[in-house]
């Protein structure tokens, strides 16, 4: 007897809930339409949630786990944005009321130990008896796992071995993979018993998925614009695979809901009722200026300054994406100026290498570079604000009112965004100190407290 199973996948959606009614309503159609009996699974391969999104902010990310319930998910495993947006504590609470399974085969804690909401691997057992072993891992952003109680092992040598250990006990090997293009390519040579990888983390997709050996890839790109569905025909009397198809539908081209506008102004509000709470006391005025100096910029140079205690600061004016009123601002007003999931970082560097980042933050280029990725949910880079550190009209550089010395040691308060060397190679080789888990606008809430206090 010959069967197919049927797999649907999402991943990267980074919480654009604009697709997300379209999808839930394909996939509970589909699974209507299968039979009691049949063999199917739909599984997230990671950063469902974004903090970006006020309902994913509001409710740190439960609202999005409560979505996965209501669409009916099987597995799901952790992205980045799960895994280093939140707070230990909150990550380590936001499964509580999932009705879905979380595998990472890579994820510890400090002291070794798997997680009670984490499975190392999973053999999910189908109605008609076809045992499917499922693996998963989660890219090694191991700085910043490490900063919030996390241990990350690597990837690629984990999954070998888990896979080694359940592989005789299963029929089919599937990895959810939130690694990579690249690192699924080398999946496929290191662990050629994988016979399906559904990849995410790079945004990238298959519309009629990848062979390389045995293995097929198959992903989904980015923000709910598809849904993967993969099928694999097997032999119940061999005990073999006899094929495997990967396709995508096209979320634009599915029939939306009814109330998809109700649905979405629903989950705003929640998120914004949320959020609604006064968070600090803004005294003046705060005008944003993406391509220059401004009030907000100032402003936030100071509680940069201040938090991390640095000698000087750098940032990107396109980080504000509203000014702030004066008066009580409320954490959905601060969200909305600095929605993103960027944390802060000191890094350590001599003044030669001070005055080398000096430089290539005058890329004339930069100011209208329309960044996507790296934490960035604004629209522009704009200027490159520095804060304690000055050039004057001759070419010379001031730390404070020193002049800068080439040989000595200096911290720059930043952004992490900047330490993955895309703007500033140097950066990613450099001693640095990430402030976690605290985002950018936690500083400004924790700076515009401490000016309350000292009143």
């Amino acid at each position: 007897m010959r069967e197919t199973i049927h797999i649907y996948h999402t991943n990267d959606l980074h919480s654009h809930l604009e697709n997300w009614p379209t999808i839930h309503q394909f996939l509970s159609e589909r699974h209507k339409n299968h039979r009691p009996t049949d063999s199917y699974l739909t599984l997230d391969i990671g950063d469902h949630i974004d903090r970006s999104n006020v309902f994913t902010e509001g409710t740190l990310g439960k609202g999005n786990v409560q979505l996965l319930n209501e669409a009916g998910y099987d597995y799901v495993t952790i992205g980045n944005n799960e895994g280093i947006t939140l707070s230990h504590d909150d990550l380590n609470t936001l499964y509580e009321a999932a009705n879905f399974e979380v595998i990472v085969s890579n994820f510890t804690d400090l002291s070794g130990n798997i997680p009670s909401w984490v499975l190392p691997y999973k053999i999910h057992v189908t109605p008609t008896g076809i045992r499917i072993g499922l693996v998963a891992a989660t890219a090694d952003f191991g700085v910043y796992y490490k900063q919030l109680g996390w241990h990350i092992q690597p990837p690629l040598d984990r999954l070998k071995e888990v896979c080694k250990e359940i592989e005789k006990d299963v029929d089919v090997l599937v990895c959810l993979s939130h690694l990579g293009v690249s690192q699924d390519e080398i999946m496929t040579e290191k662990i050629p018993e994988i016979d399906l990888i559904l990849g995410s983390h790079t945004h990238h997709f298959f519309e009629e998925g990848k062979v390389i050996g045995n293995t097929l890839q198959a992903a989904a790109g980015k923000y709910g614009a598809y849904v993967g569905h993969v099928t694999i025909d097997f032999d119940h009397e061999t005990k073999t695979i006899v094929s495997k198809q990967a396709i995508l539908h096209v979320t634009d081209t599915l029939a939306k809901p009814k109330d998809l506008e109700l649905q979405l102004k629903k989950w705003e509000t929640l998120g914004n009722e949320e959020l609604s709470d006064a968070v600090l006391q803004n005294d003046t005025f705060l005008h944003k200026d993406w391509f220059g100096p401004s009030d907000m910029s100032r402003f936030f140079g100071k509680a940069l300054l201040n938090f991390t205690k640095a000698d000087c600061a750098m940032f990107p004016a396109g980080i504000f994406l509203t000014d702030l009123q004066s008066g009580p601002i409320s954490a959905s007003d601060l969200h909305r100026c600095l929605p993103h999931p960027i944390n802060p970082c000191v890094i350590t560097l001599t003044g030669a290498e001070l005055l080398e980042i000096v430089e290539q933050s005058k890329n004339e280029k930069w100011p209208h570079l329309e960044v996507k990725g790296l934490g960035f949910r604004g629209k522009y880079l704009g200027a490159i604000i520095f804060d304690q550190l000055m050039e004057d009209e001759h070419g010379d550089v001031f730390i404070g009112e020193e002049r800068l010395l080439l040989k000595k040691v200096y911290t720059l308060a930043t952004l992490d965004m900047f330490t993955f060397g895309y703007f500033f190679p140097s950066f990613k080789f450099a001693s640095k100190e990430y402030y976690m888990p605290e985002l950018i606008r936690d500083v400004v809430k924790w700076y515009g407290n401490q000016l309350l206090s000292q009143a």
